[in-house]
């Protein structure tokens, strides 16, 4: 077999959706001759004028040349029934998410293509083993997973069934990646790396929710801007439909036997039983009906600076603390820290979020006027901060902690005191599942970093992300999240547990 797909070879893919004329329009502008079939009448023939209008238009933009632009578009036809498919040398689908449709499509080609000719399901969340077993030729089946929009999403999953060639699974890679993209092994589980590893990203800002900690454009808001996403939660599954985020949700539930880990939320179900389903509804956790008004996240009012602000120790948040107050001439002592401390303002003692609450941790140490501050993806860039007091802590305290956070040009927003607070609590169960799925043999780290990077945009890796604020930490966030809710949901991964009790990140 071909160490990459030649370019004479014709690319046939089925299904002229959004993801299929994007996969074709992929296929064609790297050089090879493409058939695209829909079932409905005239469908992929429209998909194809639209294609080249969108080839014309970033010819225009310079971002190609009108000679390669008309190349690739020269290049696409449509096919009128299935047998036009028999001289492929790969067919993608990318049709409806139905096992029984995907296994009778490859079953009808499977009797017109030659015998060397690659089969790729396009498929997010179904069993590339399962749609395999309709076929005698189950070896030449793989997942060849884009993300939409195909043209412009970096990431290709290359997944492998039980019975996939691995010569297949290398082939499909190999050209993914002459067609400009970023490709990944993963072997087929619920969920694949992406939509796995990405569930905690809703689930814990679900669980904030149902919890009162803040409302959901206070928690978007420092999820972006602590933590760095580009989007929030709230706002990104209003933007991909609850109904389909729901939907992936109960399906990599379901497809781990009810692990408590994917459990579903009763708030996101409540919406969709009411069809509440986001943008396209027009309703989801934001209101986007005419004259609707746009919710704005909760800031704490501007306090006085307090008289007496001291930096503790050498910690990321502490170092970037103390250049944000000189970069702002605002005086402070240092200090060391013996218990973990950042700051001191006042009363009040600032200590990073490790997993426990505001209030249990006061209890513990004895340091009544305990703040809690959130983990951010760049201390020195952050431009919001989310605390919570504990219960013991009084408010004037509790304002100078956060007189002291503005004094170094952030914003602040009170979470009530639940435990590891948002971007924290997200990016440990983040990194968590990661581990997980590298564990139990589904990719390895670099994959699953540059699949939630790429895949899904987010601005550091998770694994990576873990290496960053230290392993060990993240083990005491999942372990003090698990002490505190009993919930077997909080379990730590056996690779992050192997990793820390030898003294080493994920990354080596």
């Amino acid at each position: 077999m071909a160490d990459i797909l030649s370019k004479d070879a014709i690319v046939a893919v089925v299904g002229a959706g959004a993801m299929g004329a994007g996969i074709a329009q992929v296929a064609a502008v790297a050089g090879h001759p493409v058939l695209l079939l829909d079932n409905r009448p005239g469908a992929a023939q429209t998909a194809i004028e639209g294609l080249r209008a969108q080839l014309g238009k970033l010819a225009d933009k310079g971002k190609m040349t009108v000679e390669a632009a008309q190349a690739a578009g020269q290049r696409l036809q449509a096919a009128t029934q299935l047998s036009d498919l028999a001289p492929s040398g790969l067919v993608v689908e990318a049709i409806v998410e139905s096992l029984a449709a995907k296994q009778q499509l490859f079953a009808d080609l499977e009797k017109l293509v030659a015998a060397d000719c690659i089969f790729g399901t396009n498929t997010s969340s179904i069993s590339i083993t399962a749609i395999g077993s309709a076929l005698k030729q189950p070896q030449r089946l793989a997942g060849l997973h884009f993300f939409n929009p195909a043209p412009v999403m970096a990431l290709v999953e290359v997944v492998s069934g039980l019975a996939t060639d691995p010569q297949v699974a290398e082939l499909l890679y190999a050209t993914a990646t002459a067609w400009g993209k970023t490709a990944v092994h993963a072997k087929s589980t619920p969920g694949f790396i992406v939509n796995r590893v990405a569930r905690p990203y809703y689930a814990e800002a679900l669980r904030l929710r149902s919890e009162g900690a803040a409302d959901c454009a206070t928690i978007d808001a420092v999820m972006r801007e602590s933590g760095g996403f580009r989007m929030g939660p709230f706002e990104l599954m209003d933007m991909i439909g609850l109904d389909v985020n729901f939907a992936v949700t109960r399906s990599v539930w379901n497809a781990y036997f009810n692990d408590p880990r994917y459990l579903p939320s009763l708030i996101q179900q409540d919406l969709v039983d009411a069809g509440f389903l986001g943008k396209k509804s027009g309703r989801g956790y934001y209101d986007y009906r005419e004259g609707a008004e746009k919710p704005v996240p909760h800031t704490e009012a501007a306090q006085a600076r307090p008289a007496r602000i001291v930096v503790c120790g050498d910690a990321p948040a502490a170092q970037a603390l103390a250049a944000r107050l000189q970069a702002a001439a605002v005086p402070f002592e240092r200090a060391a820290s013996t218990d973990g401390r950042i700051a001191e303002a006042d009363a009040a003692v600032l200590y990073l979020t490790d997993g426990r609450s505001a209030t249990q941790r006061a209890s513990e140490t004895g340091v009544a006027n305990t703040v809690l501050m959130d983990l951010a993806l760049d201390f020195n860039k952050a431009t919001r901060t989310a605390l919570a007091r504990a219960g013991q802590c009084s408010e004037g305290a509790f304002g100078a902690a956060c007189a002291l956070l503005q004094a170094g040009g952030l914003q602040v927003s009170r979470l009530a005191d639940v435990p590891g607070l948002a971007v924290m609590r997200t990016v440990a169960m983040l990194a968590n599942e990661a581990a997980d799925a590298v564990y139990q043999g589904v990719c390895n780290a670099k994959a699953a970093d540059d699949a939630m990077r790429l895949g899904v945009n987010y601005p550091r890796g998770p694994l990576a992300w873990a290496d960053q604020v230290g392993l060990a930490a993240i083990r005491t966030v999942l372990a003090n999240l698990g002490a505190l809710y009993g919930e077997d949901r909080y379990r730590i991964s056996p690779l992050i547990q192997q990793q820390v009790f030898q003294g080493k990140n994920i990354h080596g």
